[in-house]
């Protein structure tokens, strides 16, 4: 298929930020409405499912450099206004120090309802995600790009891996949020859908007997958007650093276009490859940046090093059409130093070898992230 002349793959970012009080570190317990309130009024804020909880987005455009201002503004912004309301904000998967028994919804019909139907496991989904929306030349087309892409899903999850702490725990994984998020229904890795066709079928059944109301309740890691023209990412975990979620949309970014101009790749997909994608999921769930991913073609593990080169070599012409090669170099850098998960266990360490038990531990992790979340951090 050859590269449609013009076409500039627009994207948008969401971040989901969490918030903590200043003085214990742990999820606020008052009602912060105050700061909700003020943060609405920046523009391009929105309350999410907790109450902890608030995420950004950035317009559709072409420009990274116009991503990276408008994010860039909405964190310095966002975080001014929770220092006002005695809170700290933070961009990570999981929240080191809330206990999920004890986090509100959000009081919105939606999340009045998602509650009732998804009763102690949406209680316990205290996660935060970032997505990127990248639109694509033909939507009808979308299912196609959306399961060939499955088997470069695991290698972004690693690189924006950064929840090793859950419920006050260190859960022993670089990024737990996947793990409790799927206690969720319709999360994960999508089916291998046949074709637009079979994936309208699913939709059409699926809202007829009630199962949902639409398809926004289908939670998996990647999705068609039902109100823009684009292909939802949903596989990452918040980035804590605005330069990881920069490089993570753009190396997306990439992907797409170069699926859009290669039907060729990926395009004999099997139930075993599938299962191939599950078990890379897991890999860079539990190692992050360490860990080793199966490659199917020469039928070993590799390196998340080398499974990147061969990606930037890939995308290369790609990046390139973009004006995003600098962003899409910078994942070299992540797999080199480690995601925002190896710097939380860092900091974590470091404080348990100075003297500190596990509550101080847990909140020196809260203000490395609150350090590293912000726009220059």
């Amino acid at each position: 298929m050859a590269q449609r002349s013009g076409h500039d793959f627009k994207f948008g970012i969401e971040e989901e930020f969490f918030l903590a009080s200043a003085r214990s570190r742990g999820a606020p317990r008052s009602s912060i409405q105050g700061f909700h309130d003020a943060a609405k009024r920046l523009g391009s804020v929105e309350r999410e499912l907790l109450e902890n909880e608030v995420e950004i987005c950035s317009k559709p455009t072409a420009s990274v450099d116009e991503a990276r201002a408008a994010l860039g503004d909405l964190r310095a912004k966002l975080q001014t206004t929770a220092r006002a309301h005695g809170l700290k904000l933070f961009a990570a998967g999981t929240h080191p120090t809330a206990v999920w028994s004890v986090q509100k919804e959000t009081d919105k019909p939606r999340y009045r309802g998602m509650m009732d139907d998804l009763q102690i496991t949406g209680r316990r989904s205290v996660v935060a995600g970032m997505h990127v929306h990248v639109e694509v030349p033909r939507p009808e087309g979308r299912i196609d790009i959306m399961r060939r892409i499955y088997p470069f899903l695991p290698l972004l999850l690693a690189l924006s891996t950064s929840s090793p702490f859950y419920d006050r725990r260190r859960t022993g994984l670089h990024g737990y949020r996947l793990r409790a998020y799927a206690e969720l229904p319709r999360t994960g890795l999508p089916e291998l859908f046949d074709d637009d066709a079979d994936y309208a079928r699913y939709v059409r059944v699926m809202t007829a007997a009630g199962a949902v109301p639409d398809p926004t309740y289908f939670w998996w890691h990647i999705r068609p958007s039902i109100r823009y023209p684009t292909l939802e990412l949903r596989v990452a975990d918040s980035c804590t650093r605005l330069d990881d979620s920069l490089t993570i949309a753009q190396l997306y970014r990439c992907l797409v276009r170069l699926l859009d101009r290669r039907p060729d790749i990926h395009a004999g997909l099997t139930g075993a490859s599938r299962g191939f994608v599950m078990e890379n999921l897991w890999r860079a769930e539990r190692d992050g940046t360490g860990a080793s991913l199966i490659d199917e073609t020469a039928g070993r593990a590799v390196p998340i090093a080398d499974a990147l080169d061969a990606l930037l070599d890939l995308i290369a012409e790609d990046a390139a059409a973009l004006g995003c090669t600098a962003q899409v170099a910078h994942a070299a850098v992540i797999a080199r130093n480690g995601s925002s998960a190896a710097g939380q266990l860092d900091a974590y360490t470091a404080a348990l070898d100075g003297g500190a038990d596990q509550g101080a531990a847990l909140k020196a992790v809260v203000d490395w992230l609150a350090r590293e979340t912000a726009p220059m951090g």
